[in-house]
C-alpha cells in the first residue's frame, strides 16, 4: 500500500518568513499576534542557545491546524541536530507546550502499541516553520504520520484491530437482536476506536486524536469514506444503530478486499471469512 503524505507544507527558512508571508493567509488568519510574537521570540532564544544545532521548528496542536481558540496554547517541537543522548524533553506552561527532540529521534518510528505510538499523529499535517535539514525533517514527519503496508498488516492482523472491531460489531448486533439496548450501546461505543484504527490504517494513515477527527476528514478526505458519511455512521454507531453497524461492515469489507488485492497473499478477507455463519447478522 502506498504511503499517504502527511500534508506538511514546504519548509520555510524562519518563523518570521512564515508569519509575514502574504501567500500564507490561512496560517496568518489563525495565529494571534501573541502567538506570532511567541514563536518569533522562541526562534531568537533558540538561535542564541543552540546556534547551528537548532535545525527545525514544527507547529502542532490546534494552532498548527487552524483550530486555535483564545484558550489554546502553542504546541511546538524544537528540533536539534543532537540532544546529547538525553532524548525528547517536554516543558509546559500556560502559553507553550514545547518538546525538544533530536532529528535522529524523529527518524525512529515507534511501532503500534509501543511507547511513542500515540504521539505519531502529532506530526500529521503539522506546519514546518523552520527546516535547516534539507528536507530530512519533512521526510521524518511524513514517515511518523504514515503507515506502510507491512505496518498495516501488523496492526490489523497481529494486533487484532480488524478482528477486534468485528467482535464488537457482532456483539452489538446480538445485543440488539436480544433486546439489550444498554449493552448494545456499550459494545457499539467500544467498537469505535477499533474501527477508526481499521479505517485509517487501511488508508495508510495514523488515526487522529478524536478532537481532530472531523477536521481531518473534511480537510484531508479519506479515499473510501466521505467525511459526512463517516461522521454520520459514527454518530449512529454511538447510539448502537444496527443499520449503521451493517453499513459500516460493508465499507470495511470492501476496503479489506482492496488491501488484499495489492498483496501477494490475502490477509484481511480470510479474517472476515473466518467468522463463518456469524457473518449473517452483519450482512443481514
Amino acid at each position: 500500500m502506498a504511503q499517504i503524505a502527511c500534508g506538511c507544507p514546504p519548509p520555510a527558512v524562519t518563523v518570521a518568513t512564515v508569519i509575514d508571508r502574504t501567500d500564507a493567509p490561512q496560517l496568518l488568519s489563525t495565529l494571534s499576534s501573541e502567538h506570532r510574537d511567541l514563536l518569533a521570540g522562541l526562534v531568537r532564544r533558540h538561535e542564541a542557545d543552540y546556534g547551528e544545532d537548532f535545525v527545525g521548528l514544527v507547529l502542532s496542536g490546534s494552532a498548527g491546524r487552524g483550530m486555535a481558540t483564545e484558550r489554546s496554547d502553542l504546541d511546538v517541537f524544537t528540533v536539534l541536530a543532537d540532544t546529547g543522548g538525553r532524548g525528547p524533553q517536554t516543558s509546559r506552561s500556560a502559553e507553550l507546550d514545547e518538546t525538544i527532540v533530536a532529528i535522529s529521534d524523529l527518524e525512529r518510528v515507534p511501532s503500534f502499541g509501543t511507547e511513542g505510538w500515540w504521539y505519531r499523529w502529532s506530526f500529521a499535517w503539522a506546519p514546518v516553520l523552520l527546516d535547516r535539514t534539507e528536507g530530512r525533517l519533512a521526510s521524518a514527519l511524513h514517515r511518523q504520520a504514515s503507515v506502510t503496508a507491512d505496518e498495516a498488516e501488523s496492526i490489523l492482523v497481529e494486533h487484532d484491530r480488524l478482528d477486534g472491531w468485528l467482535n464488537f460489531a457482532y456483539r452489538t448486533l446480538k445485543n440488539d437482536r436480544d433486546g439489550r439496548s444498554l449493552e448494545r450501546r456499550l459494545d457499539a461505543a467500544e467498537s469505535i476506536p477499533w474501527l477508526l484504527d481499521v479505517i485509517f490504517t487501511l488508508e495508510g494513515r495514523v488515526r487522529p486524536y478524536h478532537k481532530y477527527l472531523p477536521w481531518e476528514l473534511r480537510q484531508h478526505p479519506l479515499t473510501l469514506w466521505p467525511a459526512e458519511e463517516l461522521i454520520a455512521l459514527l454518530t449512529a454507531t454511538l447510539d448502537g444503530d444496527p443499520s449503521a453497524i451493517r453499513a459500516t461492515f460493508q465499507r470495511v469489507e470492501t476496503s479489506c478486499a482492496a488491501f488484499d488485492s495489492q498483496v501477494a497473499i490475502p490477509v484481511l478477507t480470510p479474517i472476515i471469512e473466518s467468522w463463518g455463519d456469524a457473518l449473517q447478522i452483519l450482512r443481514h
